[in-house]
C-alpha cells in the first residue's frame, strides 16, 4: 500500500497534519500542501493517488482547483471536504467531477472508506492507461499490409478470402496474419478481436 499516495490541499495546518496522521497510519504516502497553487504546481503523479481538497480557501478554492485539473487533464480522484456543505454546493461538486464530498468535522472511517475507493478507481485508471498504451505500441509494429490484414481477420475473413480481398496468394495472405498475431503477441482471433475494440479498429469487412 506504500507506492499509494494520497495528496491533501487545506489552508489549515491543523487540518492537514490530522489528516497526514490518519492517512500514514494506515500505510498511504502523504503529500500536504497548503496553498493549492503549489499542489497544480507539481507533476502529475504515476502511482495510484487521490486528492482531498478543501472547498474553502483563500486564493482558489476547491471548486477552481478542480477546474484547473480539468483543463490540464489531471485525472485524479477528488474528495472535497468543507465545513459549509450544502445540498446544492454537493451537487456541484459531484457535476464538476467530485468523487466524494464530506464535511468537517470528518468522520475517519468514511475518509478512509472514501480514500481507499478512489484510490481502487486510480489504480483501475492507470492499468487501463498502461493497457492502451501497450496496444499501440504493438500495433505501430505493424506493416501497412498487416495492417489491412488486422481490418479483415477481425471481419471473420477467412485465409483465402483474405488473400482475395487483397489480390495476393493465400500462401503470403498466412505469412501476413502469422506476423500480425506474432506482433500483437496474441494466438486467437478472440483475443484479436478484443484488442481491435480497444484501439478503435473497426472490421473492413463492415465497410
Amino acid at each position: 500500500m506504500s507506492e499509494r499516495m494520497v495528496m491533501v490541499v487545506d489552508d489549515d495546518a491543523g487540518v492537514r497534519l490530522g489528516l497526514a496522521h490518519l492517512l500514514e497510519a494506515e500505510g498511504y504516502a502523504v503529500r500536504a500542501f497548503a496553498d493549492a497553487a503549489d499542489f497544480l504546481a507539481q507533476p502529475a503523479p504515476s502511482a495510484p493517488s487521490c486528492l482531498i481538497l478543501d472547498m474553502q480557501m483563500p486564493r482558489l478554492d476547491g471548486m477552481s482547483v478542480l477546474q484547473h485539473m480539468t483543463e490540464r487533464h489531471l485525472a485524479l480522484p477528488v474528495i472535497f471536504l468543507t465545513g459549509h456543505g450544502t445540498i446544492p454546493l454537493s451537487v456541484a461538486a459531484m457535476k464538476a467531477g467530485a468523487d466524494e464530498f464530506l464535511t468537517k468535522p470528518v468522520d475517519p472511517d468514511a475518509l478512509l472508506a472514501a480514500v481507499g475507493q478512489a484510490l481502487d478507481s486510480d489504480a483501475g485508471r492507470i492499468a487501463q492507461r498502461r493497457e492502451a498504451d501497450e496496444l499501440a505500441r504493438r500495433h505501430a509494429r505493424l506493416t501497412p499490409r498487416e495492417r489491412e490484414v488486422f481490418g479483415l481477420a477481425i471481419g471473420g475473413l477467412l485465409n483465402k478470402q483474405i488473400a482475395d480481398a487483397m489480390g495476393i496468394s493465400e500462401i503470403m495472405a498466412k505469412v501476413h496474419k502469422r506476423n500480425l498475431m506474432q506482433k500483437m503477441e496474441t494466438r486467437t482471433l478472440a483475443e484479436l478481436v478484443r484488442m481491435a475494440e480497444k484501439l478503435g479498429i473497426e472490421s473492413s469487412r463492415s465497410r
